[in-house]
Parts: structure tokens; sequence; C-alpha cells
């Protein structure tokens, strides 16, 4: 049932990695759905936050950062984020205000340039850089795009945020209600766990192993005394990538648990039990069998 003048539809976050596109998704639902983390191309798979009032329901796409690829996930990713184009009723193009203009924005507004719908430009980060350096800023992507509208914001102060919700709106059309008023993402539990547990892993290494690691939920179940326990498995690329994960003694994978652990039961409203094992998948990001038996797809 659609209620009267209630206002729906889907939003895409795009831009290069690292500009704050989970941040912004994070602050506006106001759960951690998505991962965040200071290194790029954090966000693998297409996330939906769900952002809802009384007379409004926005959908978000937020989208992994659109890189040079080095991989075929690397290839997964970039699909995923342009098909998520296709979908929406309209686009917030993000950058870092702070880096300013450059080759990797350049490349996703010819991208952008493709599609019909009204794309938003949002300049994150405004509380890095100086206010004169601003207009000069957009005057700069103007040049570039036929933007419905520009709005600068700062995801992680809150800066600007509700404005740029606002705008949002114009470009909704009436529709249904898709999720209910307490949903905030239509990903299952499991997914938003591992999810978790590799944000606490991608804080705490560095170099390689970030982008060598997934995270898989094998088995979660309530126990009789109402703990939820959950196994999940670490992939890595190889031996020596394990023994980082692990650490001395296992102190480095008991502190991911720890400190993932208060996220998770933040989540379910429950106390856990989270177990972790570290796997070997020797060069699993570059294997199409094994990239979708982590879940990840090209159509998705």
């Amino acid at each position: 049932m659609v209620k009267k003048h209630f206002k729906s539809g889907f939003v895409a976050i795009v831009g290069r990695p690292n500009v704050g596109k989970s941040t912004l998704m994070n602050h506006v639902i106001g759960q951690k759905i998505a991962i965040m983390s200071d290194k790029p191309q954090t966000t693998r798979n297409k996330i939906h936050g769900v952002y809802t009032t009384e007379d409004t329901q926005i959908v978000f796409l937020d989208t992994p950062g659109i890189h040079k690829r080095q991989s075929k996930l690397g290839d997964y990713m970039n699909q995923t984020a342009f098909n998520a184009l296709g979908e929406v009723e309209a686009v917030l193009f993000l950058i870092d205000a702070a880096e300013g203009l450059g080759g990797g924005d350049r490349f996703i507004v010819e991208q952008l340039k493709q599609v019909k719908t009204p794309v938003i430009l949002v300049l994150n980060k405004i509380d890095r850089i100086e206010p004169e350096a601003l207009l000069p800023l957009i005057e700069q992507y103007r040049k570039l795009y036929d933007f419905a509208e520009i709005v600068p914001i700062s995801a992680k102060m809150g800066n600007n945020v509700d404005r740029l919700l606002e705008q949002l709106q114009k470009y909704l059309p009436e529709g249904p209600q898709y999720y209910p008023d307490d949903q905030i993402t239509d990903h299952p539990e499991q997914f938003v766990i591992a999810e978790l547990v590799r944000e606490k892993i991608l804080h705490m290494t560095r170099e390689e192993v970030p982008h060598s690691i997934a995270v898989m939920i094998e088995d979660m179940k309530v126990q009789d005394n109402g703990v939820v326990h959950i196994m999940a498995v670490i992939f890595v690329e190889r031996d020596s990538q394990k023994g980082i994960i692990i650490g001395k003694q296992g102190a480095m994978l008991k502190e991911v648990g720890k400190q993932a652990r208060q996220d998770i039961q933040n989540l379910l409203g429950s106390k856990i039990f989270l177990e972790l094992w570290v796997k070997v998948k020797k060069d699993w990001r570059n294997q199409e069998r094994v990239l979708r038996d982590l879940g990840f797809h090209r159509d998705a």
C-alpha cells in the first residue's frame, strides 16, 4: 500500500576509494552497517542502507570505490559500482574536497555522462579545507558536468548532511515504503557481522594484508542460554599473512575478536561468543570460483 504523498527511491553513492562513502551512509542511517577504514577500496559489495522518516524512505547503495583494477576482485568491485547507476532515482558523486580534482574523478565523470539519472555532487571533508578554497573547487567540477545539485558536507562531523537529504527528496517520486520503519539494511546479519570483523583487521594491519583478506560466517546459532555463537573464517592468500593475522601467541587474533565482539553485540542486541579461524586460499582474489563462494558475483 502506498502512503499518500509518501516519497521513496534508491540512491547510489559513488566515488573514488576513501572519499567517505561509507562514513556518509552510516551517519545518515545512524548505525554502522558499512565498514570504515582509512585504507582505500574498503567496501567490496554494494551495501544497502535504509533511511526512513514519516514521509520518505531512501535506500542508499554504498558502492565500492571506483579504482584502477589489479585483480578479478577489482573488476568485480568496479562493475558493481557502475551497475548501480542504472538502478536508482539519483546518484551522489562524492569527492574528497581536501584532495581536489584528480584523474580518478574525471574518469568517474565520464561514466556519469552515460546515465540519465540526476547526479548530485557532494564535496565531502570540507572541515579539512579553508572556506575560500571551496568556490574555486566547485567551479572546476561545474565545468566537467551539469550537476543537478552541488552540496558541500562533512560526513564525519555531520555538517550539512541534513541539507543534502532535503535536496535528495526533490528527486524522489511518490512511491511505496519498501522496508519497515526499523529496518536499516537489506543485508543478512551474517554479511554485516563478517564486514565488522574485516573492519577490525583493516584497522590493525598494513601493506598487503588488508586487501588479501575475506571473512565468511560459517555458523551462527543461538544457544540455550541466549548467547549467539558465531564461527567466522578469515581467508588470506599466503601463509605469511596467516601468521600476521594470528600474531604472536594469538595476540592479534584475540584483539580482532575483542574489538569486533562489541560492535556485533550492539548490532544484535545480545551477548555473543565469537570464534575466529584463519585459513589460506592461495591467490583467492583472482579465482572466479572462490570469489563466488565468498559472495562476489558480477551481476550483484
